[in-house]
């Protein structure tokens, strides 16, 4: 957490990459990333926001003019349908307001867990982990769980984080998975937890062979010559 802290400083608003006013904002930003990046996200929030700033606005929208405003960001007709009838429910059941509590978010239309703590952490500065495949694939590389599941890995996260740090632990993450530990090739000599991951061997190069006194070669493990980069 430390090492991560210094690479990627700040809180967790400050960390996230979804550009929003105010936590209907980021909830509808939220909605729209899955399947696309955050950057697609936020070329198409701008003009859908500034047509349709709160819940009441976007309740009452006509779902043609929403799915123009998001094509780009793909599988537009059913995000379409999640965020507007995410709104209704804010206006419904909430007073157009954005709940905070988990059990009352994962009720709205197109609001998952992974969404739920994403506002929690964000939007409020509430305890909350989302776990999206950068935490999963981080989480199982440094040994901190085996678990395979999004809600267990959370859990098991949980219970070795305070709850202060699980928001800015999980974007530290991301945003180190999208950096550094890729999926198909981390980047294990440029990781500055190289030195104690359990995984950083599997990906190191070998070893140079050398000659040994008797003439044949011997290999150096690359694992031993690791060392965390400062600042």
């Amino acid at each position: 957490m430390a090492r991560l802290a210094e690479a990627y400083p700040g809180t967790a608003k400050e960390l996230c990459a979804l550009d929003y006013e105010t936590p209907f904002q980021l909830v509808v930003a939220t909605i729209l990333s899955a399947q696309t990046t955050d950057v697609q996200v936020n070329l198409v929030t701008p003009a859908l926001f500034a047509a349709y700033p709160d819940a009441p606005a976007l309740a009452g929208a006509n779902l043609a003019d929403i799915e123009e405003l998001i094509h780009s960001t793909g599988f537009f007709r059913a995000k379409s349908k999640s965020i507007v009838a995410m709104a209704a429910a804010l206006v419904d059941r909430f007073g157009g307001e954005v709940p905070t509590a988990i059990g009352d978010l994962t009720t709205l239309p197109g609001v998952g867990r992974k969404t739920a703590n994403v506002i929690r952490s964000v939007a409020f500065d509430l305890p909350g982990l989302p776990v999206d495949t950068h935490v999963l694939r981080l989480s199982r590389r440094l040994g901190l769980t085996e678990q395979t599941d999004p809600v267990k890995v959370e859990l098991a996260l949980d219970a070795i984080v305070p709850p202060a740090e699980w928001g800015t632990l999980s974007l530290r993450l991301i945003l180190h998975g999208r950096q550094v530990c890729l999926a198909r090739k981390p980047q294990c000599a440029e990781c500055l937890m190289a030195d104690f991951c359990p995984s950083a061997h599997l990906f190191l190069p070998a070893a140079p062979r050398r000659r040994g006194r008797s003439g044949g070669e011997t290999a150096t493990s690359a694992s031993t010559n690791v060392t965390a980069p400062t600042g």
